[in-house]
């Protein structure tokens, strides 16, 4: 099972949920922005993702800046509590799958979370060539 956390609105994460979809997996797809976050949800994705509330925080096209979280002096609770209250703080896409849990930017990164890739060649939204012709990352 591959599940993603998914804004629709946010072009990697679009082009996340199309490499997964196109690996051949059927994902299940949570919109956080619709249906936010728990505390336990939040805390459990970091700590398997290895993310801090901090490293996970969304500093542009959210709130982070006008709600004083940019400041280094801001503790990592206080950045939770602000996420469950604004779930678009949240970095998005996070993919759990059985090889792991990863907040997946740039979006090729949720290759390393599945077993099976789209054929290539094969290219992001933007043209960015991530799988060539072989079916292998190209050497950047």
């Amino acid at each position: 099972m591959v599940l993603i956390h998914h804004n629709p609105d946010c072009g990697t994460s679009r082009n996340v949920l199309r490499i997964i979809k196109d690996a051949g997996y059927t994902p299940v797809v949570i919109d956080y922005l619709k249906e936010g976050w728990t505390k336990a949800q939040l805390l459990a994705l970091f700590a398997a993702a290895d993310l801090t509330p901090r490293s996970a925080l969304r500093e542009t096209k959210s709130p982070a800046k006008e709600l004083g979280l940019l400041n280094k002096s801001v503790s990592d609770d206080i950045i939770l509590e602000a996420m469950l209250e604004h779930p678009i703080l949240v970095n998005r896409p996070i993919v759990c799958s059985p090889k792991g849990v990863k907040l997946c930017r740039p979006s090729e990164a949720v290759l390393d979370l599945l077993e099976q890739w789209p054929e290539g060649p094969y290219e992001k939204e933007d043209g960015e060539l991530i799988l060539d012709a072989k079916g292998n990352r190209p050497a950047h």
